[in-house]
């Protein structure tokens, strides 16, 4: 699995619970909202969206149900539950530390290589 992949992989959870947290979707649409809002960047493949939309739904943090979707197909849609929102809220901050402090040493990393 290449390192791009990696990142994509352990972000996957907090991507699905920031969109959930402004509207319940259906899996196809979580997909192509995320594919859509990163410029294509988060391009989650349906082996990866639908085994983590069910882990998440076993652990609490998201709810499901079936709509109808235009004559006689139904979709289901995920929602964020309360407790989603509030690992959505340790998520984004833990990611916010995260970026803080890699960009912090890939700053120490330049600054050292370009003083030597």
């Amino acid at each position: 699995m290449s390192f791009r992949d990696q990142i994509r992989k352990g972000s996957t959870e907090t991507l699905i619970l920031l969109l959930l947290s402004a509207e319940p979707m259906y899996g196809y649409q979580i997909s192509q909202e995320l594919a859509s809002k990163s410029d294509g960047y988060f391009d989650i493949k349906e082996g990866l969206l639908y085994p983590t939309l069910h882990r998440m739904q076993q652990d609490g943090l998201l709810t499901s149900e079936w709509r109808q979707a235009g004559g006689k197909r139904r979709r289901k849609y995920y929602a964020i539950t309360p407790e989603g929102k509030g690992i959505l809220g340790e998520q984004t901050a833990e990611w916010g530390r995260f970026m803080n402090q890699l960009q912090s040493l890939i700053d120490k990393n330049q600054t050292a290589e370009g003083g030597a």
